[in-house]
């Protein structure tokens, strides 16, 4: 998700590539990641918070304890911690910081790899408005911002979070069915991709309910109908709606098992 952000941010030149630093456990990655990028590593977390006015972990949630307490007593307060690890709340964060440290925690999605990403964040309790507008920034260049109330962040990660999954999974289907019924590959991946993309320029241009933009859709005994009632034979629904309450469940349950 890291390499999915500043990737997004130089390709917008909303940053520079020279005032992009990163850390990475593994040389053998650092030096991919250079070459892909064109940034440069860091030898040590405590040298990238020496160089950095915006610090952004993007770790595993099991990983957060150990960075926060090697790197926690180096930011001040005059820098901003971005976290976009699932699970873990502000304030635990804020515990193992300096004073006053300004701690935001974000969830972005990896479509921001191509700048149609969606990413919902909440604010700590010493962010101000001037660090509003850092974040607005960092995100909105990547795709959609959305500030909420950080008792959502475990639903945002359950549904835009770990959302693309379940569309790359609905698209792998439709293609494979295009070609069950004679399509080529390449026009049947086409013809998901960009029906998926319409469908969902459509929800978000018009705002209008999913239910009547797809009745729009459905005409008296026509194709789409029979389509619909297998979805539902299938328990399509239902099933994408427990997808993203299992997701959920877990990343409530990631942040009990992480020890501060």
């Amino acid at each position: 998700m890291g390499r999915c952000m500043v990737k997004g941010l130089l390709e917008t030149q909303t940053l520079k590539k020279t005032e992009v630093f990163f850390t990475t456990k593994h040389s053998d990655t650092a030096s991919q990641v250079e070459r892909d990028l064109g940034i440069k590593s860091c030898q040590s977390n405590l040298e990238l918070v020496s160089k950095s006015d915006v610090v952004v972990i993007a770790v595993k949630p099991q990983n957060i304890t150990e960075v926060l307490e090697e790197i926690g007593k180096k930011i001040s307060k005059d820098q901003t911690l971005v976290s976009i690890v699932a699970s873990i709340p502000t304030a635990l964060m804020e515990k193992k910081l300096s004073k006053n440290v300004p701690v935001i925690r974000a969830m972005p999605n990896t479509p921001a790899f191509v700048g149609a990403g969606m990413t919902a964040w909440c604010a700590g309790s010493f962010v101000t408005e001037s660090h509003f507008e850092k974040i607005q920034t960092l995100f909105k260049p990547l795709g959609k911002v959305a500030r909420v109330d950080e008792k959502h962040l475990d639903a945002v990660t359950g549904l835009s979070g770990c959302g693309p999954a379940y569309i790359y999974v609905v698209l792998e289907s439709l293609t494979d069915a295009g070609i069950k019924v004679g399509l080529p590959r390449e026009l049947a991946t086409q013809l998901a991709g960009q029906t998926v993309l319409g469908a969902a320029r459509m929800l978000l241009d018009t705002g209008r309910h999913p239910a009547a933009l797809k009745d729009e859709v459905t005409t008296p005994a026509g194709c789409t109908i029979d389509g619909l009632l297998e979805l539902e034979e299938g328990k399509l629904r239902v099933t994408l709606i427990k997808a993203v309450v299992q997701a959920t469940k877990r990343a409530k349950a990631l942040a009990k098992q992480v020890k501060f």
